[in-house]
């Protein structure tokens, strides 16, 4: 039997599944005090492949940026339509677009949404975790963190742009991102030696009470 809905972008499996949704990687947004930060999960580069055929994160105007996940070639197509829509808009009213603007518009074409296999795990993540104001470096770090939830190749396969000002964004290069992951690796073993601390002085107090009790007896 065919499996022809678990390629086609727009056919729903049997039991009400649209694969290239789920088979889609991650991209995330994480707004701080001054910054917001684009995170997203890329594919291994091929050996004979550009690296920079295969970007999750594009520029739509000069204040504009935008993020996404699924097959690229769909995101080219959006992106642009997205790009001249911001210059018809530039043309006719003589103003830059709003991200509310050309974020309507893009849904117009197709619907906008947050997306990928484990989506829902990031954004209880995001919502647990994300905390208001937080510094240039503090949102990168939850950025990264949020996506080590569901990226299990780590800093390779992550991407990540920062976005702090008008026509003002940065892309960090692996180093920078290999050396977050390996202070969140650091925060993570801390913290898990903590817990093994508290759960050994725990299990130490029951036994000696247990001890106490039955010399009492």
């Amino acid at each position: 039997m065919s499996r022809s809905y678990d390629r086609a972008l727009t056919v729903f499996s049997p039991d009400g599944h649209l694969f290239q949704v789920e088979y889609a990687l991650e991209a995330v947004g994480v707004r701080g005090k001054d910054v917001v930060v684009l995170g997203v999960e890329k594919k291994s580069v091929l050996q004979l492949q550009d690296p920079r055929t295969v970007r999750k994160v594009a520029m739509l105007d000069d204040h504009i940026c935008l993020a996404f996940a699924g097959l690229t070639a769909d995101g080219r197509v959006l992106i642009d339509k997205a790009r001249v829509e911001c210059q018809s808009h530039r043309l006719t009213v003589e103003d830059p677009v709003s991200v509310e603007y050309i974020t309507r518009h893009i849904a117009g074409i197709q619907q906008a949404n947050a997306i990928g296999r484990s989506s829902k795990t990031v954004r209880e993540f995001l919502e647990k975790n994300h905390k208001d104001d937080m510094t240039r470096d503090e949102t990168i770090k939850l950025t990264i963190k949020s996506l080590l939830e569901v990226v299990q190749t780590g800093a390779k396969n992550i991407e990540i742009s920062v976005m702090e000002g008008f026509n003002k964004v940065t892309s960090l290069d692996l180093p920078q991102i290999e050396a977050i992951v390996a202070d969140i690796e650091r925060e993570k073993e801390a913290e898990a030696e903590r817990k093994r601390s508290r759960l050994a002085a725990t299990a130490e107090s029951q036994a000696a009470m247990a001890s106490g009790s039955g010399a009492a007896s």
